[in-house]
């Protein structure tokens, strides 16, 4: 309540702050797509007598401008989308709702619907907005769009290994990314141990990756950002469109519920490769042995006036993995995922205040069920959260953007709790749940001092409170519910300077304090779904962020290009890992295993990027060293991590060949994994012991893969209510086996006394060709 309270009144400072500017009108409106009523996200919108003077539209498409008493021209800009001017004469507050079109005369791919000259000219560093048409038009495993491995395309975004669609930004790990689908965290990215995201692109209408300065709207991680925005729903006619592919199939089907008003969106998507195997181990002890996930993406919205709006979304996501060895008698079943669900209102306070007010909730929840004839088992643990976030932006004059809110979250905690019965014997594991309040409030304001000087300056603060119940293991002492155990408080200061050098170059610097109070601790170089995610406690303390970067940016309009090289060091306190030797006991917390230490990352990303024109594409580079060290691992000795990538080189290109035809590549290069080696063998008393080296102090063979897809699109350019295109994807075509992990291979003659290992590398992803049949089907 205390967070509540100094919002409204920071908001009553600023209103009064308005009056300072009383001279000046206000235009405001949104920007919409004029097809399917969408709301436009980052429409540049500026004054064409006065190009220094503008702004973008949020993520709602709205957008405000405060300007002198007089005639203006507005440009509204966006790639893809012809510019729209409108002329006005200001001698009072004026709304003025823009309508986009797209137009069938626009043949261009597009990378990214941001004006080419954004990255030059705004506070952003590190940041990449990835057109989700992109997407779909790339190379994908089995024929299956997957928005986070093309986000592994980009500098500075590694994977764990092959196939998986964890994401390690600028040396952080995969607990560190702020994953957010309509403002609700997402906990487990992944289907299939990771192999595919949990995002059905034809749901998703918006996708921010932030990896440099981060804003002070966003906390809770200490590395990046994936903001994922789903689709509104068109809300001027009916449309369903969808793809059959080789291991799934998706569905979605959108349209208005009251004509420019309110509409629906419902995506599905389902795999069924082991359904189709069914006939074939029918008869063998492995019948009813499956594996499947499904996902359900819903929203809808409601314009109950031009100054109020309603959105409710939700998504639910399911792996449910079955095993029968009916020779034996055994059977176990794995159901995992993740659910979110939001509810926001928008309401305008005035011509230049926008607010917004959200409820939102989110779990995770991991089932493991088997047994034995006699036997039994289950094991589940999660996540669940409960929040409530508020918003404001307001635009007091072109040289000021306010942007505060605050957000309260309920954590809930449950870890690994075994239960298991034989016969009348029964086990039920000692730990308990555990539970959090985290309330964080923020200020910011994107100043432009000049019209070659600007400043995104924000103060974040964060707040955890860990509660009981919960019995410490350092003083002994027992909590009650709701008492209070321990608690964290932290300021985040957060800010981000472009100096323009000239019309077409800039250079930036940023400088990011972050804090993290809940974390995710894995034995495995990638998430697996039974990782379990625990609180800051008295024990386990928040891990702590600071990025430094700097940055040179240049548009060469010659070309339509886009380039930077940015060069970063990032520092992190309170990194966790599991003591040496771990062997995982459920019967214990498993905080009590952990270990604390620090570590460090550096390095330079180059970016080169073409978003319009018939050959759109990128070629990134990225040269970085990720580190970390514990006291209790290895005397403190400074070790790379399993996910450190020394080099990294991605290229994508997509071409229009023909009308009907386009073509995309992808081909990527990065210094192996590092591992940690076997150093020696030897026997005692005829028994093989094992001495490893030093930890990851040797690595696998570099990685290289080339992908290629084929797009044909009968009719690509036409008002057809019905239209359809024939995707051919090949996964590593020129077939290289990369190492996917290693194991070793063991010779003993006992007589002889000798013993012998030998490292070997599986790969598992040789060349992997797909089809998919993809439609789409308009009322009108």
């Amino acid at each position: 309540m205390k967070s509540v309270k100094t919002i409204i009144l920071l908001c009553i400072h600023l209103f009064s702050l308005s009056q300072l500017f009383a001279q000046n009108y206000t235009v405001s409106g949104y920007v919409k797509d004029k097809e399917s009523g969408e709301s436009m996200i980052g429409v540049n919108i500026f004054v064409k007598e006065q190009k220094s003077i503008g702004i973008t539209s949020n993520y709602y498409g709205f957008y405000s401008l405060s300007l002198p008493l007089g005639k203006h021209t507005l440009v509204f800009s966006y790639i893809g989308f012809p510019s729209v001017e409108k002329e006005i004469q200001l001698s009072n507050n004026l709304e003025l709702d823009v309508s986009m079109s797209n137009g069938i005369e626009i043949k261009e791919v597009v990378v990214s619907s941001k004006n080419p000259k954004h990255n030059v000219e705004s506070t952003d560093m590190g940041n990449v907005e990835v057109n989700i048409e992109t997407v779909k038009k790339l190379p994908a495993l089995m024929g299956e769009v997957d928005l986070m491995k093309v986000l592994q395309l980009l500098p500075g975004v590694s994977s764990a290994s092959e196939g998986t669609s964890s994401l390690f930004v600028r040396g952080g790990g995969p607990d560190q990314n702020l994953v957010l689908l309509d403002e609700a965290i997402v906990y487990n990215t992944g289907h299939l141990l990771g192999f595919f995201s949990v995002f059905n692109s034809d749901a998703i209408k918006n996708v921010e990756l932030i990896k440099g300065s981060m804003p002070a709207e966003y906390g809770s991680r200490i590395s990046s950002v994936i903001d994922v925005q789903m689709k509104e729903g068109n809300n001027e006619q009916f449309v369903a469109e969808g793809g059959i592919g080789i291991i799934a199939s998706r569905f979605t089907v959108q349209g208005p519920i009251q004509k420019s008003k309110s509409s629906f969106i419902v995506s599905t998507r389902r795999t069924y490769a082991l359904d189709i195997a069914q006939p074939f181990i029918k008869s063998t002890n492995f019948a009813g042995t499956n594996y499947y996930f499904y996902d359900l993406n819903a929203k809808v919205n409601y314009q109950f006036s031009r100054k109020d709006r309603l959105y409710i979304s939700t998504y639910f996501g399911r792996d449910v993995f079955s095993f029968s060895n009916n020779d034996r008698g055994f059977k176990v079943k794995l159901p995992y995922g993740n659910g979110t669900g939001t509810i926001r209102w928008n309401h305008l306070l005035s011509d230049n205040t926008f607010f917004n007010l959200a409820l939102i909730t989110n779990n995770y929840n991991f089932s493991l069920l088997g047994g034995q004839e006699e036997f039994s088992f289950n094991v589940n643990s999660g996540i669940r959260d409960y929040s409530v976030k508020m918003d404001l932006d307001y635009y007091p004059n072109p040289k000021h953007q306010f942007k505060m809110g605050a957000r309260h979250t309920f954590h809930k905690f449950t870890p690994n709790v075994v239960n298991a019965s034989n016969g009348e014997v029964t086990f039920q594991s000692k730990v308990e749940p555990k539970f959090g309040h985290e309330t964080e409030a923020y200020l910011s304001d994107i100043i432009t001092i000049n019209s070659g000087l600007k400043v995104n300056a924000g103060l974040r603060v964060s707040l955890f409170n860990h509660i009981g119940p919960y019995a410490s293991s350092i003083t002994n002492d027992t909590f009650g519910k709701n008492e209070l155990v321990q608690r964290y408080f932290y300021p985040e200061p957060r800010i981000s300077i472009n100096k323009s050098i000239d019309n077409t170059s800039s250079v930036k610097a940023g400088f990011t304090l972050a804090t993290q109070y809940v974390h995710l601790v894995s034995n495995s170089g990638s998430t697996l779904p039974a990782d379990v995610w625990v609180p800051s406690t008295e024990k386990v303390k928040p891990q702590i962020g600071i990025q430094y970067a700097i940055g040179y940016y240049k548009f060469i309009k010659k070309f339509g290009l886009e380039s930077s090289v940015e060069v970063y060091y990032k520092t992190m306190y309170n990194q966790l890992d599991y003591r040496e030797n771990y062997i995982e006991n459920f019967s214990t917390d498993v905080e009590n295993e952990f270990v604390s230490g620090a570590g460090r990352a550096y390095g330079a990303e180059f970016l080169l990027r073409r978003n319009t024109g018939r050959f759109t594409g990128w070629i990134g580079y990225t040269i970085s060293k990720t580190e970390r060290w514990f006291d209790e691992i290895e005397e403190g000795r400074v070790f790379p991590t399993t996910y450190d990538r020394p080099h990294d080189l991605t290229f994508v290109g997509m071409f229009e060949l023909t009308k009907k035809w386009d073509v995309s590549t992808s081909f990527i290069y990065a210094t192996g994994r590092s591992y940690t080696p076997i150093q020696s063998l030897f026997l005692i008393n005829n028994s093989p012991n094992i001495e490893y080296g030093p930890r990851n102090s040797k690595r696998i063979e570099d990685y290289h893969r080339a992908d290629i897809s084929f797009v044909y699109t009968r009719n690509k350019n036409t008002t057809k209510k019905f239209t359809s295109s024939w995707a051919f994807s090949i996964y590593n075509f020129y077939n290289h086996k990369n190492p996917f992990f290693t194991y070793t291979d063991f010779e003993s003659n006992v007589l002889k006394g000798e013993l012998s290992a030998k490292e070997i590398q599986v790969s598992i992803f040789t060349i992997i060709p797909s089809i998919t049949w993809n439609f789409k089907w308009k009322a009108k």
